[in-house]
């Protein structure tokens, strides 16, 4: 793993913050595995990526299909990159078995999961970095 980025959600969910971290994956060429353990959460986020922008388009699929390893985008319970992707987007605070294998880990995590993101935090060896939302939404990064 060469890099992982933690974004402690103070502002805005998952699904508000998730598509504009993938239209920039995608812009550079590169696919990306969304990660996250309840299926309510995947269709949840599957749905905000249809929605997200009329004039934006973030080609994606829930993982188990015939076409996985076609899609840019894959959301999957598991940190299992059909798609060949690189990139890593953790969308519920929990750390996925795998997830050691990307090039680059973002994980989302709320005040809910704070604890488990502290631990993990400690865990990592390598380069890492810390995200969180100011005043006006914008991500800076802190100490």
């Amino acid at each position: 793993m060469a890099r992982v980025d933690f974004y402690h959600l103070t502002r805005a969910p998952a699904e508000a913050v998730l598509p504009r971290l993938l239209e920039r994956i995608l812009a550079d060429g590169g696919r990306a595995l969304l990660v996250a353990g309840e299926d309510a959460l995947l269709k949840r986020l599957d749905e905000q990526l249809w929605r997200y922008d009329p004039s934006s388009f973030l080609p994606h699929g829930l993982a188990g299909g015939d076409a996985d390893a076609d899609q840019p985008v894959l959301l999957s319970a598991r940190a299992d990159a059909a798609n060949g992707a690189r990139f890593l987007l953790i969308a519920d605070g929990q750390w996925p078995e795998g997830a050691d294998g990307f090039e680059r880990v973002f994980f989302l995590f709320d005040e809910g999961a704070i604890g488990a993101a502290r631990a993990q935090w400690r865990m990592i060896e390598g380069e890492k970095h810390y995200w969180k939302q100011d005043e006006r939404g914008r991500w800076a990064e802190g100490p």
